[in-house]
């Protein structure tokens, strides 16, 4: 039984990056906290922690349930930890789909070059 892990090593197993060295990463530009402090990848975490993650425009909140050293297949992380993150974080992502989707017929093809301009000039953040 494993009682302490470095957090980027937990990150990557529990499958919240796609790689070790993306939550290594994460952790040094201090989008990763315990305790409302950021931390670094060296971070030994212990069970019971909660830990909060910064993804684009959401902050991911999880309780560590177990530590594992291995990745896990997605049928197994739910054992390991619990999504705590609010249900308005998620629907800021929700929010941002609506925004920067334009509605196209199918079949209609690329925009033309006028059409990208009103599209632009609509939605000047692009």
């Amino acid at each position: 039984m494993i009682e302490v892990i470095r957090i980027d090593k937990w990150l990557w197993a529990v499958r919240l990056f796609k790689t070790r060295s993306l939550a290594a990463d994460t952790c040094r530009n201090g989008k990763v906290w315990v305790n409302n402090i950021p931390v670094k990848p060296s971070y030994e975490m212990k069970e019971g922690l909660i830990i909060q993650v910064r993804f684009g425009l959401i902050i991911k909140t999880v309780k560590v349930l177990k530590l594992t050293a291995n990745r896990l297949s997605a049928k197994l992380v739910p054992d390991f930890m619990l999504d705590m993150t609010s249900p308005e974080e998620y629907k800021k992502l929700e929010i941002k789909k609506d925004v920067f989707f334009v509605k196209r017929e199918r079949g209609t093809g690329r925009p033309t070059k006028k059409e990208r301009r009103d599209i632009n000039q609509t939605f000047p953040d692009w």
